[in-house]
């Protein structure tokens, strides 16, 4: 097994490591706490299956099966299948998730702790996955952010990213916002929150999951909103994942900014998702 800090802000990466050293409880244990202190871990070329990836799974928490059921795998519900391919004329999973910067789904009272995604078709030069640090945005926000945000709570909302289905063919724009307003219910965060692990502070918000800050009027949500886009994709601070076959990703779904980037016309992808509550 080689071990090694990915940036000095963001992530430990392991190689040389099987399912059957990934079953060794000094391992798994090694690899929780490096989750814990530095919010991302990447395993490189994990071979599992998918029962062996629930298995990984339940030993950090409870696998929490994803809100969308049509896009759950076809025999195990708790792993979504985030895929642009296709099968018999039909699609394997959700294609084009997640390209935009957030935390995971924050938009819900209680998020899982965890998002544990399994490379199962993956090219190696394009759609590649990036990640930043929500404690290291926290420390770049200004001083007068840091007091203006620190007692203040975010409205969290799904309404900006739900995507249109058969069912909503004929709604306008104004009921399909009603319509997801009322089956996912706009949750509020503080925006300022602490790390139980690392005792470190950091932001809590996102634009695109997000309708507002309560207590900044339309021009303070406006130059806030700004300021996290232009802190979030800053690229000195930014990690990109290029995938290799069978990369195995774990990350804390509050302290970690990701986003997926785009894939040329004709590339396929799958991969495997997991959402785990903790314990």
């Amino acid at each position: 097994m080689q071990k090694r800090d990915l940036t000095d802000f963001i992530g430990v990466e392991y190689t040389g490591l099987t399912y059957d050293d990934l079953s060794r409880g000094e391992v798994f244990a090694d690899i929780v706490d490096a989750l814990h202190q530095r919010d991302l871990v990447v395993l490189r070329r994990a071979e599992l299956t998918p029962q062996q990836q629930i298995q990984l799974a339940q030993r950090i928490g409870r696998p929490v099966p994803f809100v969308f059921q049509e896009w759950r795998h076809p025999e195990f519900a708790e792993i979504l299948v985030s895929s642009n391919e296709r099968r018999n004329n039909r699609p394997v999973g959700v294609p084009r998730v997640g390209n935009f910067w957030h935390q995971d789904s924050s938009y819900v009272a209680e998020p899982p702790e965890y998002t544990m995604l399994h490379g199962v078709n993956v090219p190696g030069d394009c759609g590649h996955t990036l990640f930043a640090s929500a404690a290291d945005v926290h420390d770049r926000l200004p001083e007068e952010w840091k007091a203006r945000l620190k007692e203040l709570v975010g409205r969290h909302t799904l309404t900006k990213q739900q995507r249109i289905e058969p069912e909503h063919v004929g709604l306008s724009i104004a009921e399909l916002r009603a319509l997801v307003a009322q089956q996912y219910p706009a949750v509020e965060h503080p925006v300022i929150r602490v790390d139980p692990h690392t005792g470190r502070p950091y932001l809590y918000a996102a634009r695109e999951y997000m309708d507002s800050v309560v207590g900044l009027d339309a021009n303070g949500n406006q130059e806030f909103f700004d300021l996290v886009d232009a802190l979030v994709p800053d690229p000195q601070r930014v990690y990109t994942h290029r995938w290799t076959p069978s990369d195995l990703l774990i990350w804390k779904t509050a302290t970690t900014y990701h986003k997926a980037t785009d894939l040329p016309p004709g590339t396929s992808r799958t991969v495997h998702r997991v959402s785990i509550a903790g314990r």
